[in-house]
């Protein structure tokens, strides 16, 4: 049981656009339905909080990163690729063929998993940074950080010159060398 924990990976499975939240819950139900929960440990829709304009108001709505995709934490075997690949929604398998391909260490930091976690934020209060991403680009101050969420709130000049909280994803954001 602890082999098959050390030998599990993230493996990125095609689904239907818009089926990405069904898949998972599905994958969910079928992994405890057949008590395999040793085998396939997490699985993940990945999302992040962007800010949209409604009715003249700035919301944060949750927006999916890879419309299309679900992750699977998972030992690959033949029992675990076959509860996955015959879940419906599901098409595939991210790799050659039938051959699923896991994702690299890089695509895991840079997704922002580590050991199924949020990796922690590289940034620190009081350090100035330039939003890059989102209506609000410029630079600002980190004043807070959230490191369950993935978020830090950045103090942005705005409406005449006064500082602003602003919480951002922190891939909206970038170091000021």
């Amino acid at each position: 049981m602890a082999e098959e924990v050390k030998e599990a990976k993230w493996y990125a499975v095609h689904t239907y656009s818009g089926y990405e939240n069904k898949v998972k819950a599905n994958i969910e139900k079928s992994v405890d339905n057949r008590g395999m929960q040793d085998q396939i440990l997490e699985v993940a829709v990945p999302m992040e909080d962007c800010i949209e304009e409604r009715n003249g108001r700035q919301v944060v709505v949750q927006r999916k990163i890879f419309p299309g995709y679900v992750l699977v934490k998972m030992a690959m075997n033949d029992n675990t690729w076959y509860v996955v690949r015959n879940i419906r929604g599901v098409t595939g398998f991210v790799g050659p063929g039938s051959d699923p391909v896991p994702l690299s260490d890089e695509e895991i930091d840079r997704l922002g998993i580590q050991g199924g976690a949020v990796r922690k934020i590289r940034f620190e209060i009081g350090e100035s940074v330039n939003v890059i991403d989102g209506p609000l680009q410029g630079a600002g101050r980190i004043t807070a950080i959230d490191e369950e969420k993935g978020t830090v709130t950045v103090a942005i000049r705005m409406f005449s010159g006064q500082e602003t909280p602003v919480e951002l994803n922190v891939r909206q954001i970038t170091k000021i060398s």
